[in-house]
């Protein structure tokens, strides 16, 4: 092989290299931003694009200036792009600030609340979550499904599947996407509701943010992969229980309740291990 075939092969590999960190690195926040177009694209889901543009900005400047302040560095402004497109798809308001205060709090939360160092809520549903229980005069969540146009749904659903893969997270996805069909079908007997209307909320971009950042996050996820998938099937279970006593936002309330406690108790079993 002469000396200039091995510079352009260094030089393909090393630009490889540069494509693959970059799409490990910002892969998810393009892919949320594909479930916002395609979202509106297909449905209108936004209530205006001046809420992203809040809800997003909102989160960048409060992640930029406390994350500097707390931990003395500039940071890695991709989380914080996610909870705002998260906010802006899921809350619906008619007025414009419970998106910039939403934002507030999701970002805020994951400096004030804290357990030995680490945080332990998901920013977005912490702060969605917040917003629905105590101003439900003023927001309301996303309750949009895909209906019977399966080509946006299948996209999202394996671009999804692909990121959870890769970020070493599909089990935690599989497991509560099986859980919650259990229950929808204990739950269809209970109720009488048709099975179909009862995961029909799986279609949904609600649950696809749900589903794919969520419940995956790694920063709150506890660190065995068996109690990853335990701590998602006790949400599935916990939400079950909510939507039989009429809780509209069940998912979120479920993770709420169920993930700061999974994460608390994780933290002190690692310190006791020290």
């Amino acid at each position: 092989m002469k000396p200039t075939d091995t510079t352009e092969m260094e030089k393909m590999q090393s630009m490889g290299s540069r494509i693959g960190s970059f799409l490990q690195r910002y892969m998810a926040p393009l892919f949320i931003s594909l479930i916002l177009l395609v979202g509106h694209l297909s449905f209108g889901i936004l209530e205006g694009y001046e809420t992203v543009v809040l809800s997003v900005v909102t989160c960048i400047i409060i992640d930029l200036v406390v994350g500097r302040i707390y931990t003395g560095k500039w940071k890695n402004l991709s989380s914080a792009y996610i909870s705002g497109i998260s906010v802006s798809i899921l809350v619906r308001s008619t007025v414009f600030w419970p998106y910039a205060l939403t934002a507030a709090i999701s970002i805020l939360s994951k400096y004030v609340l804290r357990y030995k160092g680490r945080h332990l809520w998901n920013p977005s549903n912490f702060g969605i979550s917040w917003m629905l229980f105590f101003a439900p005069t003023y927001v309301a969540g996303l309750s949009v499904q895909w209906g019977n146009n399966l080509l946006p749904m299948s996209v999202i659903w394996l671009l999804g599947m692909v990121i959870v893969y890769r970020a070493k997270r599909f089990h935690v996805t599989a497991t509560y996407v099986i859980s919650f069909m259990v229950f929808a079908f204990i739950r269809s007997l209970i109720t009488n509701h048709p099975y179909l209307a009862e995961i029909a909320p799986l279609t949904g971009p609600m649950y696809q943010l749900f589903i794919f950042f969520m419940i995956t996050d790694p920063p709150t996820n506890v660190r065995s992969k068996k109690g990853q998938m335990l701590v998602v099937f006790i949400v599935a279970l916990v939400e079950f229980i909510l939507r039989l006593n009429q809780f509209v936002y069940a998912p979120f309330y479920a993770l709420t309740i169920v993930g700061p406690i999974a994460k608390y108790i994780d933290l002190r079993m690692a310190a006791r291990l020290k």
